[in-house]
């Protein structure tokens, strides 16, 4: 070994070389001095005298630990903090339980304080039984009832343009605390409603639904599912918008009367009020950021303004697709969607209520047989979408990319996921002439595509539209009441249409037309749980007049049935097409 490396190599009696002595007791002498201090030393013997460094140890140990402490704790939390889908799932929950709560006791509430309003203009109740159970007490609480939820369809159904625009405006997580603090305040006012009682309550919490246009339950749902859209992989959105409805439909299950009947009335708005608190909290600290420049549409020029609320509306008017070969046609997959999917929820939105019409005039079900329906219906459907539909998606697409293989190139389409061989429509894109290029890394030709078998998705929409019509007209053949119970139990096992009906939408539009394809589809399932109501309320009135009502479940079927047909037309653009938003753009393009 020569002399020069003997010297670079200079060692101490603690075993460290010099420059890294310079470097740990001098931490403010620059790289020049400390380069310096070790040419010095170069001829150094390596048993000659090092330099003093008995308190060194101490030094490093009071910093170095607590590093080491601060490391240990952020792994901690980094394996104990959950999920991001699990955080959207468990916020989902949070906020429908807050919601969930006032549900059944605003109908007690409706009924005592439309009693109260009675006997002050009509002399005290001298029969049997409850003063509150008379014909006249009953009418007004459903006059009143349906006031509230004629007005809470429609302004929620504003809510879900107000909210949409809100996502795009200020983010989908500032958004949703919106969405869950305004609720909160609406609850607090019905508390002094059903203080005041009587008529002037009644009136002070019919006044409140107009609260719900800023922040309601359309609204919530809304930018929970915008959330989960844009947060989690598209392989995983459909079964994702399964498991959020699933944590959805538990925390309705959940919610009850009893609370009510033991410590008041008042008292389930008031946990109502913490609960929509604590979900507020719960959105600020855990759900994650998303920029809204990244949900709202690229050209915001043509939305500025009160119109941007209804840039919706625009989704469910035909889509125009750029070909490979350059010609722009129009695209209705998506309208006749809409179409089906307002179909399928006409159908399928009515038989929980129906199972309970039925089995109340068939069987003569109580409160308490049709409170223990629908929970097991709600806690059945749950279960369902959580644990079964994200295994039968995952599963289901294997089979049909091996069934179907020309279906993996057909949802590439120009909505943000590049091709191995797509329309290029930017000057980068064009092929240069050989040899243009300089030396690079080998790269994969064909890079993984992450939503492939989505199309799996539109077949199990229909199929899951037939499965729950048969099911549904296999209700009108029970003759037992444990029939109705079965029935609960095994109509759940088709309950996976709405969720994957929000990954078809979103997959046949452009990543910028996500925000607004779930708002449209809100809107689109609004209007067909209203016209349902209306429409299969007069049919089972109509068939219960003349001794029938069991019908009612065919009628069901059919439609359910024709919803299928409709969806048998619904098709992803073709291969190697590109979505053009706006008119800027397909000039651009052209």
């Amino acid at each position: 070994m020569d002399r020069s490396e003997v010297g670079c190599q200079t060692t101490l009696p603690n075993g460290c070389t010099m420059a890294e002595a310079a470097d740990e007791r001098t931490p403010l002498l620059s790289s020049t001095s400390v380069s310096h201090t070790t040419v010095s030393h170069s001829g150094a013997s390596p048993d000659g005298p090092g330099i003093p460094r008995d308190h060194q140890g101490e030094d490093d140990d009071d910093v170095i630990q607590p590093r080491k402490d601060r490391r240990r704790l952020k792994k901690i939390w980094t394996s104990l903090k959950p999920s991001t889908e699990s955080q959207i799932l468990l916020a989902g929950f949070l906020i429908t339980l807050s919601f969930s709560f006032t549900q059944v006791p605003i109908l007690y509430a409706f009924h005592l304080m439309q009693c109260d309003h009675y006997y002050s203009t009509h002399p005290p109740y001298t029969g049997p039984g409850d003063r509150c159970n008379i014909d006249e007490i009953a009418a007004g609480m459903a006059t009143q009832f349906s006031i509230l939820g004629m007005s809470t369809t429609f302004c929620g159904t504003i809510n879900l343009f107000v909210a949409g625009w809100t996502a795009k405006k200020i983010g989908p997580k500032y958004a949703l605390m919106i969405q869950t603090l305004v609720p909160g305040i609406r609850v607090s006012t019905q508390i002094l409603g059903l203080m005041a009682g009587g008529a002037k309550g009644m009136l002070m919490i019919q006044c409140t639904q107009i609260i719900t246009v800023i922040g309601g339950p359309a609204g919530y749902l809304l930018i929970v599912n915008i959330i989960a859209g844009e947060v989690v992989p598209p392989l995983r959105r459909t079964a994702v918008f399964g498991m959020l409805q699933g944590c959805i439909m538990l925390g309705q299950g959940l919610a009850g009367g009893m609370m009510g009947d033991i410590w008041g009335i008042s008292r389930p708005f008031e946990v109502a009020f913490c609960a929509f608190l604590l979900s507020t909290l719960y959105v600020a600290m855990v759900v994650p950021y998303i920029d809204a420049s990244t949900i709202s549409s690229a050209k915001k020029a043509r939305g500025q303004g009160i119109s941007q609320l209804f840039t919706p509306l625009r989704v469910l008017l035909p889509q125009r697709i750029l070909s490979r070969n350059g010609t722009v046609t129009k695209h209705y997959g998506l309208m006749v969607l809409c179409a089906g999917i307002f179909l399928g929820v006409l159908a399928t939105g009515y038989a929980p209520l129906l199972m309970q019409l039925y089995a109340t005039a068939k069987f003569d079900f109580k409160q308490t047989e049709n409170g223990w329906l629908t929970s097991g219906f709600a806690f059945m459907r749950g279960m369902f979408l959580i644990f079964a539909f994200p295994r039968i998606i995952n599963r289901g697409r294997c089979w049909y990319m091996t069934r179907h293989p020309e279906a993996q190139q057909h949802h590439d389409h120009g909505n943000g996921h590049e091709e191995t061989a797509h329309l290029a429509t930017n000057p980068e894109e064009f092929e240069a002439p050989i040899g243009s290029f300089a030396e690079q890394e080998p790269v994969d030709a064909e890079p993984v595509k992450e939503d492939e078998g989505t199309e799996f998705d539109l077949y199990f929409l229909r199929i899951s539209l037939v499965v729950d019509g048969v099911l549904t007209m296999c209700t009108a053949f029970a003759t037992e009441r444990w029939h109705i119970f079965l029935a609960a139990f095994l109509l759940p096992l088709a309950s996976g249409s709405a969720p994957a009906a929000k990954g078809v939408m979103t997959e046949m539009c452009s990543p910028s037309q996500r925000a607004d394809a779930l708002n449209a589809l809100g809107l689109v399932e609004n209007i067909a749980r209203l016209s349902t109501q209306g429409l299969f309320g007069f049919v089972f009135a109509a068939l219960a007049e003349v001794g029938k009502p069991h019908l009612t479940f065919f009628v069901n079927a059919a439609i359910a049935i024709l919803a299928y047909g409709m969806l048998l037309f619904s098709r992803f653009p073709p291969e190697g097409s590109k979505i053009v938003e706006d008119d800027a753009d397909e000039d651009e393009s052209s």
